[in-house]
């Protein structure tokens, strides 16, 4: 939840770190902007960022409008389950909404928060 939206957040699941290396690679980083109601909201002239924070590496995306309500970057990043973002996004008009997600953490945490 953020504000009088529901961000849902996509980050690519299976992401790893390269073992030798320790490099992330560049992925997608997806959210959806509905109303409380499940109703899409348009992203049009909207902006926006998401900050990734993963063990010791930290990634930011710019978020683009990417389809009716759908906000769309790129950041290098690596799956992992201490996985968290955070997502900030300022529609037009509107004043800036933040969420907070642990998209890899267990499904038990997730919904606590609700």
């Amino acid at each position: 939840m953020a504000g009088p939206y529901h961000y849902e957040l996509v980050v690519v699941k299976d992401a790893k770190e390269a073992k030798e290396a320790k490099e992330a690679k560049e992925n997608a980083v997806v959210v959806f902007v509905t109303d409380h109601a499940g109703q899409k909201v348009l992203t049009e002239g909207a902006s926006g960022t998401a900050t990734i924070l993963a063990g010791k590496l930290k990634a930011a995306s710019t978020l683009k409008p990417d389809g009716d309500n759908r906000m769309k970057g790129f950041a290098k990043y690596a799956s992992a389950s201490d996985m968290k973002v955070v997502v900030s996004i300022t529609l037009s008009g509107k004043p800036a909404e933040q969420a907070r997600f642990t998209p890899l953490g267990s499904q038990v945490q997730a919904h606590a928060a609700h």
